[in-house]
């Protein structure tokens, strides 16, 4: 994922015709620097991500990559453990009207 997105940043950078040096420069990096986060390399600071993306007017998409609302994972754990406690109140349930309907005995 992280070379795709270093790929498309380096597309997006010539899309717009701009040398490595003019914006490695508007980002606040050194050309070696932006070629690394353009290669996909992992040890690229957040930061410099956050720059390019700021220079595509795309940097408003970072607040929503780990928003709860947007945490599928959890929401599925919140989801099966909805389930099971409904399955258990239904079982209560049941079990109670079982116990009203039957005779002492």
């Amino acid at each position: 994922m992280l070379e795709k997105l270093g790929a498309d940043l380096a597309v997006a950078r010539l899309r717009r015709k701009e040398s490595l040096k003019t914006w490695a420069k508007r980002m606040g990096v050194t050309v070696p620097t932006l070629l690394r986060l353009e290669s996909g390399d992992p040890t690229v600071s957040l930061g410099i991500v956050a720059s390019a993306l700021w220079l595509l007017q795309r940097d408003a998409e970072l607040g929503n990559l780990a928003a709860p609302e947007f945490d599928r994972g959890a929401i599925e754990m919140d989801v099966r453990a909805a389930l099971d406690l409904g399955r258990a109140r239904a079982l209560a349930s049941a079990e109670a009207r079982l116990r009203r309907q039957s005779p002492p005995g």
